[in-house]
């Protein structure tokens, strides 16, 4: 992040804008509406600038500021297009310790405007930090169609409770849940759906038959965070997120999804990978009892899915039987996820009239698959957590008597910007996954569907011109 953003008060105060063009006027726009006192300098400024002349808060100054003009100014606005008022505009306003923003001179910019959504009393401001301010508009845009114009006033109405609310309910976190559970509950639904009167009545019921009693009560959510790409979460997956009082996440949670928690939760991680367990499974769950018990809502973030090979259904009887609240919500597992980045359907026609998920390891190591019930024609078997041990499972399968020449994918961080995808046989697969030293996570894709891979036109995969090239040679992505 390379600007610190801030919502500035600039009510009665001093606000100059340089400039007569269309920048100044939104300039001097945006600064009214913040109860600015504006002062505008331009000898002979356009018909968007001039609307604004006769507000009794703003003064026009037919002319060029000069050094002294800028003393006492909390904000200055470059917005003339002209370098040498620019220039002198910037050294003026800094010498008087102002606030400097000049339009298209970032050098000359102790800040940037943004693109703004206004719902008042609610402001959003979206910036790319200057990079790319087109993207700015769009989201605007985007933002202005789809958040109703409701909320403002739905913030404006409830308002007008916030002490009874304070004075219902004293702590801090419970408040917190309780301003949650009216907007995103009856009392909102009612507002928002035109019918004011019948949200005061349920907001009064509330405050009146005991705001406080279900808050202090703690709940356990596990949630799946899908294989890696944030645009993969479920909307309730992010709802969740943002109500958390606490996350434990694990290894398999990418970056760009915790970035995504409500910025005051705790957050623990609890990753695990072979050989290196920051906390044991006893100790995760155990925690997460501790802290619900505490009346904290624990949100356990889990790669893929819980309840496919994540150890949700272990947890979920755990914590159930300290008799705490859990609630489950689904992810996009790792095999439907990687299998559609990389352009393998897990089904075919043609290719796969069935798909069996199964784990390399178990509780005492590698597990010892009955491979020609799995790795058979017409099957696909997707192998999770089997990257350290695909060695193994090449050797056993084939020991078993699975085709030498059966076909094996191995998906390394798919569905992430890191992607890449190693294709082979059973017999040369360990090699060419060796060579490529992929990091992991990874998962294992064995069965005729891998000869798709490139040949449908999905981005992420790659388009050669037959699998036998693919085998010979190997592929990375």
């Amino acid at each position: 992040m390379d600007y610190l953003p801030i919502f500035l008060e600039v009510a009665g105060k001093r606000v100059i804008v340089d400039g007569g063009t269309t920048v100044a006027a939104r300039r001097i726009e945006r600064a009214l509406n913040a109860g600015a006192h504006v002062e505008v300098f331009d000898p002979d400024p356009g018909p968007e600038v001039t609307a604004f002349i006769g507000n009794a808060s703003l003064t026009h100054h037919a002319r060029v500021p000069t050094e002294t003009d800028f003393v006492d100014c909390l904000v200055a606005y470059g917005a003339s297009e002209e370098p040498e008022r620019d220039a002198l505009l910037h050294s003026a306003a800094k010498a008087a310790g102002a606030l400097v923003n000049v339009a298209d001179e970032k050098s000359y910019c102790d800040f940037i405007t943004p693109s703004i959504v206004e719902r008042e009393p609610i402001t959003i401001a979206i910036s790319t930090g200057g990079a790319a301010p087109v993207i700015a508009r769009i989201l605007r845009a985007r933002m202005e169609a789809m958040l109703p114009a409701a909320y403002g006033r739905l913030a404006t109405f409830l308002a007008t409770f916030r002490g009874r609310i304070y004075e219902a309910v004293p702590n801090g976190r419970n408040r917190r849940r309780f301003w949650e559970n009216l907007i995103e509950g009856p009392v909102g639904d009612a507002f928002l759906g035109g019918e004011e009167g019948l949200a005061e009545e349920r907001l009064i019921a509330e405050l009146e038959g005991g705001a406080d009693k279900d808050l202090k009560r703690g709940e356990v959510w596990l949630v799946g965070a899908g294989p890696g790409d944030p645009d993969l979460l479920t909307f309730k997956a992010l709802r969740m997120m943002q109500h958390a009082d606490v996350v434990l996440y694990d290894r398999l949670v990418g970056d760009g999804i915790i970035d995504l928690v409500r910025r005051d939760a705790e957050r623990i991680y609890v990753g695990k990978k072979s050989g290196d367990h920051t906390l044991s499974q006893h100790e995760i769950t155990k925690l997460m009892i501790e802290r619900a018990q505490r009346g904290e809502r624990v949100l356990r973030l889990k790669g893929g899915d819980p309840f496919i090979f994540g150890r949700g259904g272990e947890e979920l009887e755990d914590v159930a039987a300290h008799g705490i609240p859990v609630e489950v919500v689904p992810g996009i597992t790792a095999a439907a996820g990687c299998g559609a980045a990389a352009g393998i359907p897990l089904t075919h026609r043609d290719h796969a009239q069935s798909c069996v998920f199964i784990t390399a390891h178990g509780a005492g190591g590698v597990l010892d698959h009955d491979w020609t019930r799995y790795a058979r024609k017409g099957q696909t078997v997707v192998v999770y957590m089997g990257l350290n041990a695909l060695g193994e499972v090449a050797q056993k399968a084939l020991g078993q008597g699975v085709d030498t020449d059966m076909p094996v994918a191995v998906i390394d961080n798919g569905t992430r910007l890191t992607q890449r995808v190693i294709t082979g046989t059973l017999t040369d697969i360990e090699a060419r996954v060796k060579e490529a030293a992929l990091p992991g996570p990874a998962l294992i894709v064995i069965g005729h569907v891998v000869t798709l891979y490139g040949e449908l036109g999905v981005k992420g995969s790659i388009d050669t011109d037959n699998f036998a090239m693919r085998l010979s040679a190997g592929v990375t992505l």
